[in-house]
């Protein structure tokens, strides 16, 4: 499949608007990037602002554009924060759109194909989706990043179907337990990626049924968004926890059993992730948690991210929670749960379901203090954020947590 990489061919199809480079392009723009310009604006921005205003999701898209025409070879992006500090990268355009080249050929895009683009652009995420648009020549709906696009796209007068949409978990969600416009539409998208954040068993069973295509992708800021995909749609999908590298990339497993990338048309250097994995006789891996997120409570080490999910088939759809740990004199550390409900209920009720979700864990993964918080803390891009919920569980006061019947 041809794609356009010479990027003074490309054009930005904005719904029914067409773009150059040179309209994208801030005049004079230099190697060291087009902010550089102080003051000056592209015909994109321009008409961006005059349509949106400068403060909106189309003109960070058009600024985004701006930087990509420049004569510069890279272009910035943000690390999520997930277990750590944000961090600034510089990417190289042409390893980019390698990555694109690689999505759009496994999923047959082509174009004139109708992208949505709603995730926030200072990610590779969003940035990627605009790429692939630029060398496939799809035509891109900017909806400004919300917990639910599809809805706010319905009720802004929106009705023309998607070919292709990338999505976090939370969107997804909420567009399945939304109205059932939002389902519809969600049912509608041709080629569905889901990124961002791992997908639950009890989401992967509703996706199951989809006549779509629906994948579950792996990836990371320094591999330019995903390396590999898992099929979500489909019969038997939903108990299919593997996932199946991209054209090009090697896997290895590290001395300490997390997964090794070798990618080099994405990533100039070998990665070494702290994702632990297991791989299958096909080459294909499943992903049981990360290294940081282990919890080693009197030496028994709990995978925060197999706790969540065994206890996400118990705990009803209206209670958000996360696990993380509280430091302990006794045992070193000890599993605490973090929950906050969604929807009015009484605590002793919550407390109660809890409770019985919780008895149904092993021994060690259960939590020995629990405590209801007003906002889960979560990265820019709706990730868990599980160096912020550790700090907040070792400040809060012992009176704001309770103890499961168990303890």
């Amino acid at each position: 499949m041809d794609f356009i990489r010479d990027r003074e061919q490309q054009r930005l199809y904005i719904d029914d608007l067409v773009f150059t480079p040179e309209q994208a392009r801030i005049q004079g723009s230099s190697e060291a990037g087009s902010e550089s310009v102080a003051g000056s604006e592209s015909e994109l921005q321009c008409c961006m602002a005059e349509r949106y205003g400068k403060e909106s999701f189309a003109y960070e898209v058009a600024c985004f554009a701006a930087q990509w025409f420049d004569a510069g070879d890279c272009v910035q992006v943000q690390t999520s924060g997930s277990t750590g500090i944000p961090k600034q990268l510089w990417v190289t355009k042409d390893r980019m759109q390698n990555s694109a080249a690689i999505t759009l050929e496994y999923l047959g895009l082509k174009a004139g194909d109708r992208a949505l683009l709603c995730l926030p652009m200072q990610y590779i995420a969003g940035k990627m989706v605009v790429v692939r648009s630029l060398m496939a020549g799809l035509r891109l709906h900017l909806q400004p990043p919300s917990s639910n696009p599809l809805q706010d796209y319905l009720d802004a007068g929106g009705v023309e179907p998607f070919d292709f949409a990338a999505m976090i978990p939370m969107q997804v969600f909420n567009a399945l337990h939304g109205s059932t416009k939002a389902l519809s539409a969600l049912h509608a998208v041709r080629k569905l990626i889901i990124g961002g954040g791992a997908v639950d068993e009890v989401m992967g069973r509703a996706l199951e049924s989809f006549e779509s295509e629906v994948y579950s992708t792996y990836g990371m800021t320094e591999t330019l968004s995903h390396i590999a995909l898992r099929r979500l749609s489909g019969a038997g999908a939903a108990t299919n926890p593997w996932y199946q590298p991209l054209q090009g990339v090697s896997l290895s497993l590290s001395d300490l059993q997390t997964l090794t990338i070798v990618a080099p048309h994405v990533c100039p250097e070998r990665l070494v992730t702290n994702d632990i994995v297991e791989f299958n006789e096909q080459g294909q891996f499943k992903v049981l948690g990360r290294k940081d997120n282990v919890i080693n409570s009197g030496g028994v080490k709990v995978q925060i991210e197999q706790v969540e999910a065994a206890l996400a088939r118990c705990v009803p759809p209206n209670l958000d929670f996360m696990i993380t740990s509280r430091p302990d004199a006794k045992f070193g550390e000890v599993v605490v749960l973090l929950y906050h409900c969604t929807k009015q209920a009484s605590e002793s009720n919550t407390q109660s379901l809890l409770n019985e979700a919780i008895a149904t864990l092993p021994l060690y993964w259960q939590p020995k203090l629990c405590a209801a918080i007003d906002v889960l803390p979560q990265t820019g891009n709706g990730k868990p954020d599980r160096a912020l919920s550790k700090r907040l569980a070792a400040a809060m006061a012992g009176e704001q947590f309770w103890r499961p019947r168990h303890c």
